[in-house]
């Protein structure tokens, strides 16, 4: 008997022992196959017998796999069978170009503890499934393009702690049931669509420490119970449409650190209990109706690093006790209907950089102190009542990056200790005051300022000529004051709009277009004295070059003369119509140009290989100068099939047409000629060349001067072409920096507009059979859809805003093999790289300013390359978000 037992024991073993031999077996087969279908870079020379040792795999008894982390990959393809993983508790395939349907098989995962999807490009809807995963702790689905509401079947998630559900496009209410999830640590849906009222269950789960529900459509008040258990640490509920008022009971979360209910509809006072928060760092409210005085109690808040109730209604005075906030970093209380001097006590909180008090009704005077604050970088007073003088003391502001004193009843002269503020960069602001004076010659040592306002004043005196050594300015304002003399000569002065210096009788010189007259009377003896000089040196030079065209004449008469001589005593006869093309079609479409251009000397033009200006993907330009003097280009288009024969006059009615769609940023034909299989397009001509060239030739020269704000204007200009084109439902077919063409005044205009009509009229843009654009340019969806469409040129647009801001090529070789630009920008952190590191240098270093402008356009560059089409904006946001940026 007793060994009968031990051999069903023994049997018993052997089984066990074959299941899981089995199971390790199917586990080695299902991530063999599942590196076939998503090509892990780090899995591709492992041994498969291995597989627990591979990268982001980890396995537990019996070589069951129990981890697979496959973040930040760039990986893409079919993840379905990764659901064959049953032992799985954790699976993170975060980061990734993930798309589709989020596998329903999932949901069969039952050992799942953490499932993180965020970061790729999930569609559909959150599958019903997941409400299977008892175990799940944490779910992450964040950063995808899930949409509908919130399955009913998640309420069985009994043990989930961590619920990410931010930035898709999720709609509906908050269920209640999420209040029934007691484990519940976090809870972020930020950036949806959710609207309604934050239930007041939410206030039952006792460890909920993260709430975050900004962005979204949420209104009703703030319920006071989510303040209920004293756990919460961070409540973020900005931009929504809340209202009331801010419940007291928020004094009982004293772990409470972040609070951001800004940009709501709240109303109503704040309560005293916030000083019970003694481990709050951030609180802002600002853009509500909060009303009443600024609290006293925040500075019991001996953490707090940033206040911010701007825009608001908040009347009395700035309490004393903020002095004793020594953490402090940004005071922000612009905007409201505050009053009297600025305490002195804050004078001594050392970490505070920013104070902004502007738009209230301060009317007391700026302490000489004012610079015991030894971090501040941004002084904002503007806006205000204040009076006295601007103290001399304001000089050891050392680390200053933007001072704005306007519109204050500011009196005495400008300090001259201005002047050794020479981190200054952002702006000085000095206008709307009553300052009078000359303008201090110091002021020209701030050569990182970017803008100098001091209009409406009673200065006097002339604009010295030292304010030369501002070699960052961009914006000056001198208007409607008493200056006299000329404007100097200096290059952001002679730039401005002559707006920028009206209102001085004085002046004169440009940008005013008014004379200065015999300003320079003390050295007219002089000049009579040299002019007889100057005569002689004109009619001298008039000779010369007469003498030298004369000679030049001769020659090439000489050299013809013995050319034809040459070829009479060899036989060879000239005949002027061989190889000459016989036009069958050709007009202006130009009233005032018609008598101007000679379409013979169009055609001559284009045969010509010294006249080419530029290849594209469709066309050719060329030079072409007519023998009435008039420049124009031509584009030679480059024939399929000679469908320009066989359809002549369909392509002729689509250039009448191209020639009405008129605007600003867009090249438009002014006329074409047709001859054999060759179509010409006549455009104006554009003496400035391509963008590329501009980008990337003439940045080479040493002559090059930084020119970001001309950069940022291009690129405004050709959103604005391209949102016009989309406007009238026409998509382009190769969006690059060679087909933005500049004119006398670099204004941007996008050509090759409509190609594919004129080479082959009888089709449409989006049917094109070949992968339309230029290489860098082509959206990565374009391999496989074939498609041209508006989401598409946005791609390409962002690709040319990345040139502009770069300053590289869309393919550069030390980027490596298959990266070009979008993939080099993508993949900057990774590199250990910062977003300043991408830009070009040379332009971001010139002034804090253009620094942060071209970040925010950064910014905008990598929304429109997403690799998802349906993520990119459309081109008219691009405009208003560029718009913003300028």
């Amino acid at each position: 008997m007793e060994i009968l037992c031990l051999l069903y024991v023994m049997l018993g073993m052997y089984l066990s022992f074959g299941e899981f031999v089995g199971a390790e077996l199917q586990d080695q087969a299902i991530i063999e196959a599942i590196n076939q279908e998503l090509r892990v870079p780090e899995w591709s020379d492992a041994n498969i017998s291995d597989y627990c040792t591979w990268q982001g795999v980890s396995c537990g008894n019996h070589s069951m796999v129990e981890k697979l982390d496959l973040s930040h990959r760039s990986l893409r393809g079919n993840v379905s069978l990764i659901s064959e993983l049953k032992s799985l508790k954790l699976l993170d395939l975060s980061n990734n170009n993930f798309g589709g349907l989020i596998p329903l098989a999932f949901g069969d995962l039952s050992e799942l503890e953490v499932l993180d999807l965020s970061s790729n490009k999930f569609e559909g809807s959150i599958p019903s499934q997941f409400g299977d995963l008892r175990s799940l702790k944490s779910l992450n689905i964040s950063n995808n393009l899930l949409v509908g509401e919130l399955p009913m079947e998640l309420h069985g998630l009994k043990k989930l702690q961590d619920l990410q559900l931010s930035s898709n496009q999720l709609s509906g209410f908050i269920p209640s049931w999420v209040g029934n999830l007691t484990d519940l640590r976090v809870f972020s849906a930020y950036e949806n669509r959710l609207d309604g009222r934050i239930p007041d269950n939410l206030g039952l789960i006792p460890e909920l420490q993260i709430l975050n529900l900004h962005s979204n459509q949420l209104e009703g008040p703030i319920p006071a119970s989510i303040f209920a258990s004293g756990k919460l640490e961070v409540l973020v509920l900005t931009q929504n449409n809340f209202s009331g008022d801010l419940p007291e009971e928020i004094g009982n979360c004293r772990g409470l650190s972040s609070v951001r209910i800004g940009n709501n509809h709240l109303v109503g006072t704040i309560p005293k209990t916030i000083g019970n928060l003694s481990s709050l760092t951030y609180f802002e409210a600002d853009n509500n109706n909060l009303s009443g005085e600024v609290v006293s109690e925040f500075a019991r808040c001996s953490n707090l690093t940033l206040l911010n109730l701007a825009s608001n209604g908040f009347s009395g005075t700035i309490p004393q006790e903020f002095g004793q906030l020594m953490n402090l970093q940004e005071l922000i209380l612009s905007g409201n209907g505050l009053f009297g001097d600025i305490p002195k006590p804050i004078l001594s909180c050392k970490s505070l950089n920013k104070l902004d008090i502007s738009n209230n009704r301060f009317n007391g005077t700026i302490p000489n102190e004012i610079c015991n604050i030894s971090r501040l970088q941004y002084l904002l007073l503007n806006l205000n009542s204040i009076r006295g003088e601007i103290p001399h003391e304001i000089g050891s502001c050392a680390k200053l990056l933007e001072l704005q004193l306007g519109s204050n009843y500011l009196t005495g002269t400008i300090p001259p200790e201005i002047g050794r503020i020479r981190n200054l960069q952002i702006a000085l602001n000095l206008s709307f005051n009553h300052l009078h004076g000359p303008l201090p010659p110091e002021l020209g040592k701030l050569d990182k300022l970017v803008s100098l306002d001091v209009s409406n004043n009673r200065l006097s005196g002339n604009i010295p000529t030292e304010l030369k050594g501002m070699l960052s300015l961009i914006e000056v304002n001198f208007s409607n004051n008493l200056f006299g003399g000329p404007v100097p000569t200096f290059v952001p002065f002679q730039k401005s709009p002559s707006s920028s210096f009206v209102g001085n009788k004085g002046l004169c010189g440009d940008p005013l277009n008014s004379s200065c007259g015999n300003i320079y009377d003390d050295h007219s003896n002089y000049h009579h004295k040299v002019s007889y000089r100057i005569v002689l040196a004109v009619i001298g030079s008039g000779l010369a070059v007469f003498i030298s065209v004369t000679i030049v004449v001769l020659l090439f008469m000489i050299r013809e003369r013995q050319e034809k001589a040459a070829k009479e005593a060899a036989g060879i006869v000239d005949d002027p119509t061989d190889d000459k093309p016989t036009i069958i079609a050709g007009t202006v479409f130009v009233d005032n140009l018609q008598q101007a251009i000679d379409l013979d000397a169009v055609v001559n033009a284009t045969l010509k290989d010294s006249n080419k200006l530029s290849s594209g993907t469709f066309s050719s330009v060329y030079k072409a100068t007519m023998p009435s003097g008039v420049v124009i280009s031509v584009r030679r288009l480059k024939s399929v099939d000679k469908t320009i024969i066989h359809h002549q006059n369909k392509m002729i009615r689509e250039l009448e047409r191209l020639s009405k769609v008129c605007h600003d940023n867009l090249v438009r034909p002014i006329g074409y000629v047709i001859y054999e299989d060759v179509a010409l397009l006549l455009h104006n001509y554009f003496p400035n060349g391509t963008l590329s060239q501009l980008l990337h030739e003439s940045t080479k020269q040493p002559e090059y001067q930084p020119d970001w704000p001309a950069r940022l204007s291009i690129a405004i200009g050709v959103a604005e072409g391209l949102a016009f084109l989309h406007h009238v439902a026409i998509i382009h077919l190769d969006i690059s920096s060679g087909n933005v063409l500049l004119d006398a005044n670099f204004k941007p205009l996008v050509g090759e507009i409509e190609i594919s009509k004129l080479l082959d009229p009888t089709r449409g843009t989006g049917s094109i059979s070949a992968v339309a654009g230029s290489f860098g340019y082509i959206p990565p969806e374009y391999a496989y859809t074939m498609q041209v469409t508006a989401p598409g040129n946005v791609y390409s647009y962002g690709v040319v805003l990345l040139e502009i801001l770069t300053s590289r090529q869309p393919v550069e070789e030390d980027f490596g093999e298959g990266v070009d630009l979008v993939k080099w920008v993508q993949s900057a952190p990774v590199r250990g790289e910062t977003p300043e590191q991408i830009l070009d240098a040379r332009l971001s270093t010139v002034s804090f300013g253009w620094r942060k402008e071209m970040l925010a356009a950064l910014k905008v560059a990598l929304l429109c390359t997403d690799g998802t089409p349906a993520k990119r904006p459309k081109m008219k946001n691009v405009i208003e978000m560029l718009r913003e940026i300028k």
